[in-house]
């Protein structure tokens, strides 16, 4: 075997992702919380981006920086800028602009006109500035809400717990979750972990069961409602017993089977189920809901007339512009040129931001308002008359790549005439029906959870009666399709549906 070397040409074709590019597929899929942070951050490390308020920008300024991405839109008669491809356009305009901008051809910019077209005003740096905005709000002087794991490592602390045992119970309630469950791991694996005994796991965790809210960082719903009956006044100790010996036959609602296993009346048991019914199986809630956090819909859909109007909502964003500190001192031809390079690089990082943003909240203004014009029944009348649709549908539509519609709908809200869904909620697959009309799973699971809402307590509908009704209204859907869509919308099984008392 003869071993040699060779050169050989090969011509291939690749996509390059620019840096540029990759910013604006970033910020295409960020959150809001997450578009604010970025932006933060950025101003933080270019000192050419300044942040303004909304009284600073004129209508007029307002249109010269979309003039800027798209020279032949007239803003006086076009509201709704179109929207360029991410994949494919806005990659090839990028480029070229930035193999414009570098190699050291300042000639081939104009930087006087680029500045006077793109500025809001004057700079106020370097300028100290006292208004009341500056003055901290009445907000910074409230107190922090405290989380469910503050508060139960505070009852920790003042709890009869072993000091050596302390690091055990912050592992145990690091990990209760929000309903206030212990999840995602064992007794056994912390005792392993910081080398107890498991006896001496097991009483810390009791100890934690027992502070407020009673049942917090319990395993299981019975061991949850177990320890807030043992919180009961002696003449209920019925419920704890019930809880404890009988759980199963409870799950099946069967009081008369446990009055004959205690030897006592079914009005007892019944009696003390209701206590039971009456316990709160979701302890932690009482301290982690105060925490939510409240949707902010990035679109607004407003129905004027017979008509349906997207409004992107702009409020909370970052509004920028470049310092024209810097513009004057990019102009000064005396400054070194090692300053002027810096500038130049910083200049182009904010435009390139300042424009990423742009045509962010373009694209996602055009994807939700081809939403609204195929889902115009949905809008009308409700979710039993949601379309079935998916993402091609919609890149067809506004003539885009399936893969940023999906970047575009993540994590995005529009608030609507029917209540607020994320975009990815009108993405949804569908089945024919009798009448060769698709029927979305959305508008299914809709009217399962209708039959659900209507049925006798006593005789509640079996997964198979269900497929039943819906194919007498012409939706022919299989029984585990059914039984899937019953457990997506949280709707127990008939045999823990049924009450007979």
């Amino acid at each position: 075997m003869a071993l040699k070397l060779e050169q050989s040409l090969k011509l291939t074709q690749q996509l390059v992702m620019t840096p540029q590019l990759q910013m604006a597929i970033k910020l295409l899929q960020m959150t809001r919380l997450e578009l604010t942070e970025a932006v933060q951050q950025e101003i933080l490390e270019n000192p050419t981006l300044e942040e303004v308020s909304l009284e600073e920008v004129t209508p007029d300024q307002q249109k010269e920086q979309l003039k800027l991405d798209d020279p032949s839109i007239n803003m006086d008669e076009q509201v709704n800028v179109p929207v360029q491809d991410v994949d494919k356009q806005i990659e090839a305009d990028f480029v070229n602009e930035i193999s414009e901008m570098g190699g050291g051809q300042d000639s081939q910019i104009d930087w006087q006109s680029y500045f006077e077209n793109y500025m809001d005003g004057p700079s106020d740096f370097g300028q100290a500035i006292n208004t009341d905005d500056d003055k901290p709000g009445f907000e910074k002087f409230l107190s922090e809400e405290q989380s469910l794991f503050d508060s139960i490592m505070w009852q920790v602390r003042f709890s009869k717990i072993e000091k050596e045992l302390l690091p055990v119970a912050e592992e145990i309630v690091g990990n209760i979750d929000d309903d206030g469950y212990l999840k995602d791991i064992t007794l056994e694996e912390i005792a392993a972990k910081h080398e107890k005994p498991l006896a001496a796991v097991e009483n810390v965790h009791r100890t934690i069961m027992q502070m407020d809210p009673p049942g917090v960082g319990a395993r299981t719903l019975q061991e949850c409602l177990l320890a807030q009956a043992l919180f009961l006044p002696p003449a209920e100790s019925l419920v704890a017993t019930i809880i404890r010996d009988h759980w199963d036959l409870v799950e099946k609602r069967l009081p008369a089977k446990i009055a004959r296993k205690l030897g006592i009346s079914q009005e007892e048991v019944i009696r003390a189920i209701h206590m039971i019914t009456s316990l709160n199986p979701r302890p932690g809630a009482l301290i982690s809901d105060a925490e939510a956090e409240y949707i902010v819909p990035d679109v607004y859909v407003h129905k004027i007339g017979d008509d349906y109007h997207v409004v992107l909502n702009e409020d909370g964003l970052p509004r920028l512009r470049i310092s024209q500190h810097y513009q004057r001192t990019l102009a000064n031809k005396d400054a070194p040129t090692e300053t002027r390079e810096y500038i130049k690089g910083k200049l182009r990082s904010a435009s390139w931001l300042i424009r990423s943003i742009q045509q962010r909240q373009r694209t996602i203004y055009k994807v939700a308002e081809s939403i609204v014009r195929q889902q115009r029944d949905f809008l009308d009348h409700g979710v039993a008359y949601m379309k079935p649709m998916v993402l091609s549908d919609i890149a067809e539509d506004i003539e885009m790549h399936e893969c940023t519609v999906s970047r575009v709908t993540s994590n995005k809200y529009i608030h609507t005439p029917q209540g607020i869904f994320e975009l990815k909620y009108f993405f949804n697959s569908g089945i024919r029906s009798s009448a060769g009309v698709d029927v979305s799973s959305e508008s299914i699971k809709d009217r399962i959870r209708n039959l659900v809402e209507h049925e006798k307590l006593s005789k509640p509908l079996s997964d198979q009666k269900l497929v039943q009704l819906l194919k007498q209204e012409g939706m022919d859907v299989a029984r585990r399709t059914v039984a899937k869509y019953r457990e997506a919308i949280g709707i127990l099984p008939s045999s823990k549906r049924r009450k007979t008392y």
